[in-house]
């Protein structure tokens, strides 16, 4: 059995607006996977590399980071966003190498030793299902302070429950496994929130000061039970956790992690410091 069974997609074309190399995504991609290589420590890990009609150079990127016994590269003709994703769950529902798999996404910068930190968590505690390594802001959004969390310290951070993350996480197996139709969903043309929040809320959608406070929450409210229904009705709540303060952050420039002057960090990984 190996740590942690990973799928990392990733594509040459850049989305949105980057705090990083706006107009490069080789370079932005080679510093995104450098930090995620120093935090996975010295995790035993299998990655499996989906490029998404990447030039050569990508191939590269992964084969000078992994050994070759690590690392297996998937190379796709252009699929895009919604196909990458089913692919991923193909592949980390149906390996059987490790319980705990991670979803890992091109734009994500980590911490050193992040991954390590995620581990570490779950295997302490059976019942986490799911873990973002992400700090999401919209977890400070005014409507946001009548959800309902719990907290726990372990290791050098807490530990809070969140509602929704984006599509970068930690999952065990088995929940992946049970909940796979309702991840599929994404695929489908459902977005990432509504998927999370029919995995983590029951009665907390029944709140309206959270779901009906402005016209994004509505609309993400009625995606929910669109697509969510069966889940929300019919089977358990699931948790997803969240590390205050972030292990890693997205890279879209307005909506990186609270707290930590991550600018410092791009710096030092560029220069090859940690």
């Amino acid at each position: 059995m190996i740590d942690l069974a990973i799928a990392y997609r990733i594509y040459p074309g850049v989305s949105k607006m980057p705090a990083a190399f706006a107009t490069d995504k080789y370079k932005l991609a080679a510093m995104c996977l450098r930090s995620f290589k120093e935090a996975l420590g010295n995790l035993s890990v299998k990655i499996w590399a989906l490029l998404d009609n990447c030039p050569c150079e990508y191939e590269e990127l992964f084969r000078s980071s992994f050994d070759e016994d690590e690392l297996e590269i998937v190379r796709l003709d252009g699929v895009g966003n919604l196909s990458t994703f089913a692919r991923q769950l193909d592949l980390l529902t149906r390996q059987t190498d490790a319980e705990l798999v991670y979803f890992a996404e091109d734009d994500y910068f980590y911490l050193p030793d992040a991954l390590v930190k995620m581990v570490a968590f779950a295997r302490a505690h059976p019942d986490v299902d799911f873990i973002t390594p992400y700090d999401h802001p919209d977890s400070y959004n005014e409507s946001s302070r009548y959800e309902k969390h719990r907290v726990m310290a372990y290791g050098d951070r807490h530990w809070r429950t969140a509602t929704s993350t984006c599509l970068t996480f930690l999952a065990s197996r088995r929940s992946l496994i049970s909940v796979e139709s309702t991840f599929r969903t994404y695929c489908k043309g459902n977005m990432d929130c509504p998927v999370w929040l029919a995995l983590t809320e029951k009665a907390g959608l029944g709140d309206l000061r959270v779901h009906w406070h402005d016209t994004f929450r509505l609309k993400t409210w009625l995606k929910t039970w669109r697509w969510g229904f069966f889940q929300i009705l019919f089977r358990r709540s699931y948790q997803l956790w969240s590390p205050v303060p972030s292990v890693a952050t997205h890279m879209e420039s307005p909506c990186l992690a609270p707290v930590i002057d991550w600018h410092t960090y791009f710096d030092r990984t560029l220069v090859g410091k940690t």
